[in-house]
């Protein structure tokens, strides 16, 4: 008498079983009822016990019951109904004894061959040392974040000594060349210790460029034109963050162009202002810094400060442009990545020319 062929039901079973108990990772294969089918051999390593002896446990009744939880009964309740929109929770396993341990439990409800039977498969993954790792590469991380803002605030302080230091020879030096070259050494110190005051109080090292601009306006503003009114710098644009090592570039740039223009655009007391603006198109960015004062002559010579934009403008693969306007001057630098549909292919190819081989129009006043 041939022996009965074992039925679809039995041999999907026999394979499922199969599969849970060798897997290398912890699995638990349970009924609609949450009752342990099969454990898999790492699951027993992990959580200890036997598969055995795990058979025909409730879920929840793992550990003298540490597995009950509501997270755990919601994410189960949500599978076995069949909504895929939770699928997996955290809980906190807390032992009689020993510590706390973090797991991630997966739930998948098995569907083959169109049998009535419900089987849940339970994927379970232990990260409490992955946690732990992170928490303790967070703390690290905050640590450093604290020492690095104190070390800035520290330079930021050291800077403004050397900053005094520079004006207070510039006051006592009888050459007004000299001091020319002092009060200039000091604008540009200030400006990076602004920088530095700046990241003291920022929590990465992105600097936000409207309020570093406006800082720097309000120290050349107090240490140039002092109480007098007939010049105002405003600060346009600049909403977006930099990086620290771009922004120090910009705000020297920044500071070279306005003192020019304090020298040179408003002769006599002649009102007026002076506008910085840095925009953003994508990658591409554009600082301009704009007078409407008496504009520049033809036949001005590169003075020190032009050479120091140019150079600055070269290390940040930028152009550097001056167009005279009625009235004023508008010096523009321009750094462009990536074309934008509006520029004409002509200009922009002319652009990035410019900006590879760091030549400008720019000249002094």
């Amino acid at each position: 008498m041939p022996a009965p062929q074992p039925s679809a039901e039995d041999v999907a079973l026999s394979l499922t079983l199969a599969v849970v108990t060798s897997s290398p990772a912890p699995l638990l294969l349970l009924d609609d009822q949450l009752t342990i089918i099969a454990a898999s051999t790492s699951f027993c390593d992990v959580f200890g016990g036997h598969p055995g002896e795990l058979v025909g446990q409730s879920l929840y009744a793992l550990d003298a019951g540490d597995w009950d939880g509501p997270a755990l009964r919601s994410l189960m309740t949500a599978t076995i109904a069949g909504h895929g929109d939770l699928d997996a929770c955290d809980i906190d396993l807390k032992p009689s004894q020993g510590p706390v341990r973090h797991l991630v439990v997966e739930a998948r409800r098995l569907d083959y061959l169109d049998l009535e039977q419900t089987r849940l498969l339970l994927a379970v993954s232990d990260v409490t040392n992955a946690r732990a790792d992170a928490a303790l590469q967070e703390n690290a991380q905050r640590e450093t974040g604290v020492l690095l803002r104190e070390v800035r605030h520290r330079v930021a302080n050291s800077l403004q000594i050397i900053a005094s230091v520079l004006l207070q020879n510039a006051r006592k030096t009888g050459s007004d060349e000299t001091r020319g070259h002092l009060q200039d050494a000091h604008h540009r110190v200030m400006s990076v210790a602004a920088l530095e005051r700046l990241l003291s109080t920022s929590d990465g090292d992105g600097v936000e460029m409207h309020a570093y601009f406006t800082s720097l306006c309000e120290i050349i503003s107090a240490s140039i034109i002092g109480d007098q009114d007939h010049v105002a710098l405003t600060v346009a644009g600049g909403r977006g963050v930099v990086e620290s090592r771009i922004s120090v570039s910009l705000g020297l740039i920044v500071t070279e162009l306005v003192i020019n223009a304090l020298k040179h655009a408003f002769p006599g007391d002649r009102p007026g202002k002076i506008v910085i603006d840095y925009g953003f198109h994508g990658p591409n960015w554009t600082l301009s810094v704009h007078d409407d004062g008496v504009g520049m002559p033809t036949t001005a010579r590169k003075g020190l400060g032009s050479s120091i934009v140019e150079a600055l403008a070269r290390q940040l693969s930028a152009s550097v442009e001056t167009t005279l306007q009625h009235p004023g001057t508008r010096v523009s630098i321009q750094h462009t990545q990536v074309a934008l549909v509006q520029d004409d292919p002509k200009t922009a190819s002319e652009r990035a020319a410019r900006a590879a081989a760091g030549t400008s129009a720019i000249g002094g006043r």
